[in-house]
Formats: C-alpha cells, sequence, structure tokens
C-alpha cells in the first residue's frame, strides 16, 4: 500500500494557521480546526474519502496555479469547505493530498460561480 502524505497549499496554510490562532478564544474557530483535523487523518486513510468535483468545473485558477486534473471537496462545521487534489510523489511509492484550500460557503460559492 502507497503511503500518504498530506500538504498544504499556502493558502491552506494560512487559514489553518487562522484556526489554529482563533481556536482557543472562539468555539466556532475551535470545532472546525477539530473537523479539520479529522478529516485529514480521514484522508490519510482513505484519499477518495471527498466528493469528486466534474473536472468542467475545476475553478481555471486552481489549473493554472497547480496544473490539477482532479478536485475533491470535503465538507466541515458551519458551511466550511477543504478542497483537494491528489497526485503521486515524485518517488512514486507515495499518495500526496494537496489541500489547495479551506474556505467559507460564501467564498466557496464565488470560486465556483454559483450564486
Amino acid at each position: 500500500m502507497k503511503s500518504v502524505r498530506v500538504i498544504l497549499s499556502p493558502e491552506a496554510a494560512d487559514a489553518y494557521h487562522n484556526f489554529m490562532s482563533k481556536a482557543s478564544d472562539s468555539k466556532q474557530e475551535e470545532v472546525i480546526l477539530n473537523a479539520l483535523l479529522q478529516k485529514v487523518e480521514l484522508l490519510k486513510e482513505n484519499v477518495h474519502y471527498g466528493q469528486p468535483i466534474a473536472k468542467k468545473l475545476i475553478p481555471a485558477e486552481y489549473k493554472t496555479k497547480y496544473g490539477i486534473t482532479n478536485l475533491f471537496r470535503v465538507e466541515l462545521p458551519y458551511f466550511w469547505r477543504m478542497l483537494y487534489t491528489l497526485t503521486a510523489g515524485s518517488s512514486g511509492i507515495e499518495i500526496i493530498v494537496l489541500v489547495l484550500d479551506i474556505t467559507d460557503h460564501k467564498k466557496y460559492d464565488k470560486k465556483f460561480g454559483y450564486k
């Protein structure tokens, strides 16, 4: 079985650090952070845990910036979303789960062109 490594993009890392810094003062941020950590562990067990997003719906920004061909969504509490893609590691014996974004529902809708 291939090993799985989870990497955060700069945008996802910013969101993660924001939750880390606010979790002790805000119950909502703490709940989202705990769910995020739980989902990362689930992804290590099953990289296809998230819901796949149709290729035609993948935002151009992700295709351009990261050259992705697949995208998955994981729902978090308070209508937050975690978006990730899968790639093979350089050694070929691991799977990289690249978390592209951790975003609220409003930004998610805007990114995907929903109204």
